[in-house]
């Protein structure tokens, strides 16, 4: 059976700093395990938290370029290359679902970036299937982006897996590098009542803003967009844990599946990538 005759698996993956790219440890083994268990998909749709913009667009070029969207990391990082090729075809096919909102075509401007290529590295690392990026609006609310994710289920018949790769708790403010594998009593009791909104009825992802924990774990909403369009896709379905931890404190390294048969918890005890102790911890590209 191809990938075009079964609904494919969506996956919302907490990606850490850019630095998991060249770590092997639990998060990047869970990865690893999510690529293995995926029927092989026509194409590969990734909602990443670092194409924050003003419109809502669609990577449309064959060859999209690798993005090292960010700085005062070490030179073997920038030296990465996620060759995969695009699909223009897969691009039109996108902005066809999401009528009647309007998604641009982006033949030349943006490409893959760190959200992107540092978990795919791992989980696809031959870069041979195509992969294309759609934009989080930054003009628009929660609530359109997860109605956004509903209409992008019809992609999951055409083989296309969808992908959020962000960070449900992510403050870069109040990153501490000596809790390299905790996290803050704050981050705790919100991932937790995610997981539970996610295991349970993914639609009441959009009442989390009202949880008291939510300015500090959502200061900015460009990491947390991601979950949205994975809610939106799972409906009523309960999405399944494949990996939870956090680093320095602030940033939730959870990762969820929907329609994969993973077991949690089993990818060993490896603490996500460290951040540089040089880098500004403010730093929005992280």
């Amino acid at each position: 059976m191809t990938s075009s005759q079964v609904t494919m698996p969506v996956a919302f993956i907490g990606h850490g700093n850019p630095m998991n790219a060249l770590e092997h440890n639990r998060y990047t083994e869970a990865w690893r395990a999510l690529g293995r268990a995926v029927p092989r998909p026509r194409a590969i749709l990734v909602i990443s938290a670092h194409w924050y913009t003003n419109a809502t667009a669609v990577t449309a070029m064959p060859r999209p370029r690798t993005i090292h969207d960010f700085y005062g990391f070490p030179q073997e990082l920038f030296d990465v290359r996620y060759p995969a090729p695009g699909d223009p075809e897969i691009a039109d096919l996108v902005c066809e679902v999401v009528k009647p909102t309007w998604c641009g075509l982006d033949i030349d401007s943006w490409g893959i970036d760190h959200g992107t290529w540092s978990v795919l590295v791992h989980t696809f690392p031959d870069a041979s299937i195509p992969v294309l990026q759609l934009s989080l609006n930054a003009f628009k609310d929660f609530e359109h982006h997860f109605e956004l994710g509903r209409k992008l289920s019809a992609l999951r018949e055409q083989g296309v897996l969808i992908v959020g790769s962000g960070n449900i708790v992510h403050n870069l403010r109040a990153v501490d590098f000596g809790r390299a594998d905790e996290g803050y009593d704050w981050a705790h009791r919100f991932d937790d009542a995610a997981r539970q909104t996610l295991q349970d009825d993914p639609t009441a992802v959009l009442r989390l803003d009202a949880h008291p924990d939510f300015d500090l774990a959502v200061p900015t909403p460009d990491h947390f967009l991601p979950l949205l369009y994975i809610a939106g896709l799972a409906a009523e379905s309960p999405l399944d844990l494949l990996v939870d931890g956090y680093a320095a404190g602030s940033i939730s390294m959870a990762a969820y599946t929907q329609g994969l048969d993973l077991e949690a918890g089993r990818f060993g005890s490896e603490p996500a990538a460290e951040l540089p102790s040089d880098l500004p911890p403010t730093d929005s590209n992280i």
